[in-house]
């Protein structure tokens, strides 16, 4: 069963400290001393509306519709994570299109467009950073069981 973030729209203030964090966690992985402007492209992203402000991430699909359309096979299935190879994406946004969360994003780089999502952190062992950097805990790292569980439970008798 794959686990996704969820976030809770009631909780969120719009802060984005989760789309910084994951950028951090991301400029970390890659062994990048600095974050710039043109480098600050965050895997999750807060929206605000009139309101309210939520942020929205890759669910981590099961039949992933992203990998699906993926002309390349760039986008696969991993440890329960959907990951994208970017030695292997041709920046064709078919992902992009396919995504029904917006989850996908694809960015120009000096070798080409790329296509980047989440990826529940996978380089780092507490998980994903984004729900670790969450100062109102409206981030949460969960499966479809645990979310099965808070409808039955929200439920009246």
């Amino acid at each position: 069963m794959n686990r996704f973030i969820m976030a809770d729209a009631s909780a969120c203030i719009g802060c984005r400290t989760c789309e910084v964090a994951c950028v951090v966690s991301h400029q970390e992985q890659q062994n990048s001393a600095a974050v710039t402007t043109a480098d600050f492209v965050p895997r999750i992203r807060v929206i605000k509306e009139d309101s309210f402000t939520t942020a929205t991430v890759c669910h981590q699909c099961e039949d992933a519709p992203c990998a699906n359309v993926c002309p390349v096979q760039a986008i696969r299935r991993d440890r329960g994570h959907i990951f994208v190879t970017s030695s292997r994406c041709i920046g064709c946004k078919s992902c992009m299109l396919a995504c029904p969360f917006g989850a996908m994003t694809v960015v120009a780089s000096a070798s080409g467009a790329q296509a980047i999502k989440c990826d529940l952190c996978w380089h780092r062992e507490a998980g994903p950073a984004c729900v670790e950097a969450c100062p109102t805990s409206a981030l949460q790292c969960v499966d479809a069981a645990h979310v099965q569980r808070q409808r039955l439970y929200s439920q009246p008798f």
